[in-house]
């Protein structure tokens, strides 16, 4: 009974602890997939950002070498990002994997091996029943063993999650949390957030260039920068930040990257077969094309800031470890006490097996031993007289004969 309701306890608790380490397990590798995808997209968008030609007006030099710089370092951060937390999170699966192998043939073999002790008990095979007697005392110090790992594992994931809580209200960029989710490197990220906002200003830069120098410029047909180009004037993209590279707001006559492909199609022209504008506006469609592909860099790389703010202070470990103490410590711990307690009666369970095994085995021995000393004397109702005849001698053994006269 003990051994039926530890395993079914601990069939259980291995199946809903396995499948909890694995949803923990799979949030933190995506955590971090999330992180290297971004660093990866910041490199792309950066090196996208060098191909912006907008009548022949480029990004400084000076620039371009910056973003091939911090492209290395940033490749190399989301390397060693990938290659930690996969290198972790392969090794824990390990454990886990054999943690609930062991657990399943333990309760397998207690399963099999209670029902087949039980049965050459109640045969009387002495023999066997030794064997199992020696595999049942195996199989509780086995079960005793695995009490003990999963307490150590059970404390080992307690002081993990209270860890955990510790270092949320207290980061440290180093800490042997590192292990499982290490922050990307501070001088990186730092670097990244400072060449982006610079990207980002050196593309509008670019685009009210043109606006400026082009497109709101009423020159005449013999001018380099004639292109029949009419029409009210064509508003400036808006600069995202100040000279210190702090957040600012928008002008009024600025338009936001957000809307600036729609507003500025309402100023762009029909094209001639010359290239020249044959109608009201202030850039050709091929321009025009240009620009939005230009302000479409500048806002994705806006767009990842926020992010990036993210990894500076390590904040993307801190919210993964938020949620990992919140959403999946308790559950389990919940059922690492299940399984300690399915251990804990397959242990009970066995014990008492090994009680009723020995029982059964010797009833048959005992019997045989009583038939020897006291054998039972059958007669029938007829019997009228008794004969015993007996010899005494001191070198021969006192022997009894019966003679039933009918």
């Amino acid at each position: 009974m003990f051994s039926r309701i530890g395993c079914i306890l601990l069939c259980v608790g291995q199946d809903d602890f396995h499948g909890e380490a694995m949803n923990t397990l799979k949030y933190v590798v995506n955590q971090s997939d999330y992180t290297v995808q971004t660093l990866k997209n910041v490199t792309e968008y950066l090196s996208l950002a060098k191909t912006i030609n907008i009548a022949q007006l480029v990004l400084p030099s000076n620039v371009m070498d910056d973003i091939d710089k911090l492209n290395v370092d940033l490749n190399a951060a989301a390397d060693t990002l990938t290659e930690k937390t996969s290198e972790n999170a392969g090794k824990i699966v390990k454990v886990f994997n054999a943690v609930r192998s062991a657990l399943i043939t333990v309760a397998a073999v207690m399963l099999i091996l209670a029902l087949l002790g039980f049965l050459l008990s109640i045969l009387g095979h002495q023999h066997a029943i030794h064997i199992f007697v020696v595999s049942g005392w195996l199989l509780v110090a086995v079960t005793f063993i695995l009490c003990g790992v999963f307490i150590l594992l059970n404390n080992a994931i307690s002081d993990t999650c209270l860890a955990m809580e510790e270092w949320v209200e207290n980061p440290h960029a180093a800490s042997a949390l590192s292990s499982i989710l290490p922050c990307v490197d501070q001088r990186t990220t730092n670097n990244t957030l400072v060449q982006s906002k610079e990207v980002i200003t050196d593309i509008v830069n670019v685009v009210n260039t043109y606006i400026y120098t082009f497109a709101n410029a009423n020159p005449s047909q013999t001018e380099f920068n004639y292109y029949n180009q009419s029409g009210p004037s064509m508003p400036p993209l808006c600069y995202p930040f100040d000279s210190l590279y702090q957040d600012r707001q928008c002008e009024p006559r600025e338009v936001s990257m957000a809307n600036a492909s729609v507003v500025w199609q309402n100023y762009t022209c029909m094209v001639s077969s010359s290239g020249l504008c044959s109608t009201v506006g202030r850039v050709i469609p091929d321009i025009y094309r240009q620009l939005v592909a230009a302000v479409n860099e500048s806002y994705a790389l806006e767009y990842y800031t926020p992010v990036l703010l993210s990894l500076q202070d390590c904040k993307f470990v801190r919210d993964t470890f938020l949620e990992i103490t919140s959403s999946h410590c308790p559950p389990l711990e919940h059922y690492l006490k299940i399984v300690n307690a399915g251990l804990g009666l397959i242990s009970v369970g066995v014990l008492l097996c090994l009680v009723v095994w020995i029982l059964y085995a010797n009833c048959p021995l005992r019997e045989e031993v009583f038939a020897k000393i006291s054998s039972p004397i059958k007669c029938s109702s007829g019997c009228t007289g008794v004969k015993i005849g007996s010899t005494s001698s001191g070198k021969n053994d006192a022997s009894m004969s019966i003679t039933s006269v009918v």
